[in-house]
């Protein structure tokens, strides 16, 4: 029961009027079991029934951590937040990691349960939060437990912060038409997003990286371009999704992505993209490894990490925390070496200035997008199990087949391949992508530029001509359905769900 199935909008269409006329005090209690039969549906589906005792088993672990640091202090305080956070991120560890001691005839790899990342880093934050005063320890374990499985975010995120969530969950919630105006329009938006782009996008992906060595330099390049296209609007789409449907049940939900592909260098792009699990390694990482006194680790030498060493650190546990493989290690290791050369650029020419030429400023940011879709290609054979060497054949097949004849014919076998095998529907995909590519990115740039990163839906509702975007969104979308149940592979619980 994937965000974007008919399924779900079922699902949906009764959760919600049924939530919204129950007295407060069943809302929550309601609100949870609904979230577990979700998760549970999700575990049947992957074949995984053990996935929902597992969450339930986090969420009363990390519940009776954070009410013990409530009953401790000092010292014992302290030993209760290590016990939970080592706890939580063995238990992590175990199911991301597991894998690599498998052999043939011995230990088999356990799967990892559907968005247990999302949900662990959830209860990480909780804790920390509660030992530093930021956030009140909560008292009731249906409301924690709806914190940590709440069905729009469980298997994707956004990651939520505690101080922000729970209180939600103590409030009434009631219809309220123009806040459901916005999540309607919110969910027109992301659906078409995960629908009519990313998956329509990821037949074009399959097909030539699948077979890459058959493939010349543009279909390769073209390739590496549409697959960062994919995942950035399967994501974010997915977040909006999930914030669609808080809005609908009266929810303020964390937005996740902000144009990220208008920034003009990498510290900007990493405040847009993926802003909760970014932020979390700000929060949760990066300052405790800013702010560590190591005088006594060093011997007085030092009292205070590098930041470089800093950054680096963050960098490397983001790429390993997507997968151990080296594709993915690669990938964070470029994460790195682009965001710790762009400092020392600024150190050694200075910082940029605010108010830069237009054509200096749009050269920046087609550098960002080239940058990271090379890093793209890395990720994308980590994600679809492809090997170091896949990623570095794809990358140098760059270089070679660049005639404009064998492109053209490559454009044509590709869809043709992967989809009807008729020459009309081939020309209508190319012709149905670079609608969905031209929609989206004109809503993103005038969400950059005009509305300076507004939430969507306020930008939505602010466009003089609202009603054609509308129009285009829901006929686009319906057009992706019917082009999926021709052929097109849905994306289940999204491209980032198994992280």
């Amino acid at each position: 029961m994937s965000l974007q199935s008919f399924t779900f909008f079922g699902f949906l269409l009764v959760t919600v009027p049924v939530y919204l006329l129950l007295p407060k005090r069943l809302q929550s209690p309601f609100l949870l079991a609904t979230s577990w039969f979700f998760y549970a549906v999700a575990g049947k589906a992957m074949g995984m029934p053990a996935m929902l005792p597992l969450c339930i088993a986090i969420s009363g672990f990390a519940y009776l951590c954070g009410r013990a640091l409530n009953l401790r202090g000092g010292a014992h305080k302290t030993a209760v937040l290590r016990v939970g956070v080592v706890g939580l991120l063995a238990i992590l560890a175990f199911f991301k990691y597991n894998g690599a001691l498998a052999r043939p005839g011995g230990w088999q790899g356990l799967a990892m349960p559907l968005g247990i990342s999302f949900y662990t880093f959830a209860a990480i934050s909780y804790l920390i939060d509660t030992a530093r005063g930021d956030c009140e320890p909560e008292t009731s374990f249906v409301d924690f437990a709806l914190y940590t499985a709440f069905f729009a975010t469980v298997t994707q995120g956004p990651i939520c912060r505690a101080g922000q969530l729970l209180p939600q969950f103590k409030q009434e919630h009631r219809f309220d038409a123009a806040r459901t105006v916005r999540g309607l329009r919110l969910l027109a938006l992301g659906l078409f997003k995960m629908v009519a782009v990313s998956d329509v996008l990821g037949v074009f992906v399959g097909e030539v990286f699948g077979h890459y060595r058959g493939y010349g330099a543009p279909m390769l390049i073209l390739a590496a371009v549409f697959y960062t296209f994919q995942l950035y609007f399967n994501f974010s789409g997915y977040s909006e999704v999930a914030r669609a449907v808080g809005l609908l049940l009266g929810l303020d939900l964390p937005e996740n992505f902000k144009t990220p592909f208008y920034a003009t260098n990498f510290s900007g792009f990493w405040s847009r993209w993926h802003i909760s699990f970014s932020s979390w390694l700000q929060d949760y990482l990066f300052m405790p490894l800013a702010w560590a006194d190591v005088s006594r680790a060093t011997g007085g030498r030092l009292t205070r990490l590098p930041a470089e060493f800093c950054v680096f650190t963050v960098f490397f546990v983001s790429g390993f925390w997507h997968g151990n493989t080296l594709p993915f290690v690669i990938w964070g290791l470029l994460q790195a070496v682009y965001r710790l050369g762009e400092e020392l650029l600024h150190r050694r020419l200075g910082k940029p200035k605010k108010k830069a030429p237009a054509r200096v400023l749009w050269a920046k940011r087609a550098g960002v997008f080239v940058l990271w879709m090379l890093s793209m290609v890395f990720f994308c054979a980590g994600m679809y199990t492809m090997s170091t060497a896949d990623a570095f054949g794809i990358l140098a097949g760059w270089f070679a087949g660049w005639a404009p004849a064998r492109f053209a014919a490559e454009l044509y076998s590709a869809v043709y391949t992967a989809f009807y095998a008729n020459s009309i529907m081939v020309a209508f995909y190319y012709a149905f992508a670079a609608f969905g590519l031209a929609l989206c990115f004109v809503l993103d740039h005038r969400r950059a530029f005009v509305y300076k990163n507004k939430p969507s839906e306020l930008c939505l509702a602010a466009e003089k001509h609202r009603w054609v975007v509308y129009y285009l969104l829901v006929l686009g979308l319906l057009a992706g359905y019917i082009l999926q149940s021709g052929g097109f592979a849905n994306a289940g619980f999204g491209m980032y769900a198994n992280f």
